[in-house]
């Protein structure tokens, strides 16, 4: 089957997926990856493993947008309104997520690879999902505002610690031979730093060049051309382009704060058709035969990821001083995650073939986890996040139920 087809086909059924999806009062990722799955080698096997090799740039480029959207929500003068409380309870729950999750897993598995990669996925969450739950049942109040906060700011260093663990896993792991304390530390940071200064020069270039333009087609061009220019750059440093393009996404909107709104109303208009691909492919790397081998695996990852989550939300909400209704609630709203798991559980593959068969296999089980228990959280988060808001008193009492 040729490219073109496929593609067209993946589109079309995704849409499908999507809409039986929210019949069952699902989210319509959770019917992108059912479809996926579906279309993979799983079953019908049309979007085959030479396929996703094929299509790989469509990931990099979606990461690549993803990257720009969270870092263009990412305002500083925000910082100033919502406190050190918050940054607090952002550290503490994404820190926890991670120690707890890369600790059961270890526990488990033994394996310090597998620990430390998916201990990195676990404090990304789904901004998308949260936001949609509070929009639906016009939710306001102090946990309302914390939520929208936290979950615009959770992915942004979940990407930092993914960088920073896959470098290390690079060295221990799959390098024992040249292992050094350089390679161990210094490697990670400059990976970083470099893909903070590229990223940061792009947003320096392109905000010079928005000021320039006034229409919303000449502005969608130039932003997708520095999102897949600077996506280009940083795989040829071999750097992280998610991490580049949210730095590129946080200088632009903090130099040119008018384009906030142009920029949410663009991306609203043109990404959809691009998460319906993505997604889809995500669902198609999931291999349904390797479930039984992970399923503890997956298991012990819901268990350790939400436990994470709503422990740390609730000690930075303690050590904070915040409202009791954010200690008892607010883990219970950054349980959804998706994209930006998905993604970086997608660039394992690239990152981890170069060491051959074995380093397939690693990526291959990364996937299939997150993929599958990504099903499982886009499921349970939009409850879970409905229940705190509801027991926090922030619905409004007509909709309610």
């Amino acid at each position: 089957m040729n490219l073109i087809l496929l593609i067209g086909i993946i589109i079309l059924a995704g849409f499908l997926g999507k809409k039986l999806s929210n019949w069952i009062k699902l989210p319509g990722v959770t019917g992108y990856l059912i479809i996926g799955v579906l279309l993979g080698q799983s079953l019908f096997n049309l979007i085959n493993p030479q396929f996703l090799v094929k299509t790989g740039f469509i990931t990099d480029i979606v990461l690549g947008i993803v990257g720009f959207i969270i870092g263009s929500q990412l305002v500083f003068r925000k910082f100033r309104r919502i406190g050190k409380g918050i940054l607090i309870m952002l550290l503490t729950e994404s820190f926890a997520a991670f120690l707890l999750v890369s600790i059961t897993i270890f526990i488990l598995t033994r394996r310090i690879d597998l620990a430390l990669i998916l201990g990195a996925i676990a404090p990304a969450s789904a901004p998308a999902g949260t936001i949609a739950v509070i929009q639906e049942y016009r939710s306001k109040g102090r946990l309302t505002n914390t939520l929208l906060a936290i979950v615009g700011l959770d992915d942004g260093l979940c990407i930092m610690i993914y960088v920073f663990m896959v470098a290390i896993v690079k060295v221990v792991v799959f390098s024992p031979e040249s292992i050094s304390f350089l390679k161990i530390f210094f490697i990670p940071i400059y990976k970083i730093l470099l893909s903070i200064i590229i990223g940061g020069c792009g947003g320096l270039l392109l905000s010079f060049v928005l000021r320039k333009i006034h229409t919303r087609e000449e502005t969608m061009i130039i932003v997708f051309g520095f999102i897949l220019l600077f996506s280009g750059i940083s795989n040829f440093l071999n750097v992280s382009l998610i991490l580049a393009n949210l730095s590129m996404g946080i200088v632009v909107v903090n130099l040119f704060p008018l384009l906030t709104t142009r920029l949410s109303r663009m991306f609203d208009e043109t990404v959809p058709i691009l998460y319906i691909i993505f997604f889809v492919l995500a669902g198609a790397h999931l291999n349904v035969r390797l479930l039984p081998a992970m399923g503890i695996m997956g298991l012990f990852y819901i268990l350790s990821r939400g436990v994470g989550k709503i422990s740390g939300a609730s000690f930075g909400a303690f050590i904070s001083r915040a409202p009791k209704k954010i200690k008892k609630y607010l883990g219970l709203g950054l349980l959804s995650q998706a994209g930006v798991a998905i993604g970086l559980s997608l660039l394992t593959i690239r990152e981890f073939s170069l060491y051959g068969e074995t380093g397939l296999e690693f990526a291959a089980i990364i996937v299939t986890t997150i993929a599958a228990t990504t099903v499982v959280f886009e499921v349970i988060g939009p409850i879970t996040a409905k229940i705190a808001i509801t027991k926090a008193g922030e619905v409004k009492k007509k909709d309610k139920g």
